[in-house]
């Protein structure tokens, strides 16, 4: 039998898992992380972005969409706390894809009502979250 780590995924709006898995993959600020069992400790920011979880034994992943946050890794023991987050099979295709439009609007147009931090950071979430669509279209 393969070992896992327990994995815990949290936002404001609720518990979204809790599980076992042996591998998790986050989007950490610096680049997508890898987490395997007995993983090092380790306190990082998210970016938006999927969060997957392999819970192994063949299963299928989680796949997860988090607006961003913070991960800790201990050895036997993943929590992710996101600022926001959803189920990535719960993601609206039309709205993300709206909001990007919207940003890329505001961001073309200097004298747009958005401000400029604002819109990138409303492009950032959008791309994520359609990111996240394509990959569980495409199963991986």
């Amino acid at each position: 039998m393969a070992m896992t780590v327990h994995v815990d995924i949290v936002s404001a709006e609720g518990h979204l898992y809790s599980g076992q898995g042996e591998m998790i993959y986050a989007p950490a600020v610096m680049g997508e992380i890898g987490i395997a069992p007995r993983h090092a400790p380790l306190v990082t920011q998210l970016k938006p972005g999927e969060v997957r979880v392999d819970p192994g034994s063949g299963k299928p992943h989680e796949h997860f969409y988090v607006s961003g946050g913070m991960i800790e890794v201990q050895p036997f023991k993943v929590t992710v706390l996101a600022d926001t987050g959803v189920r990535a099979a719960d993601l609206d295709e039309a709205a993300a894809s709206e909001a990007k439009r919207r940003a890329e609007d505001a961001l073309a147009n200097s004298a747009a009502d958005m401000d400029l931090a604002k819109a990138q950071v409303e492009l950032a979430e959008a791309v994520a979250q359609l990111r996240a669509i394509e990959r569980l279209r495409k199963g991986s």
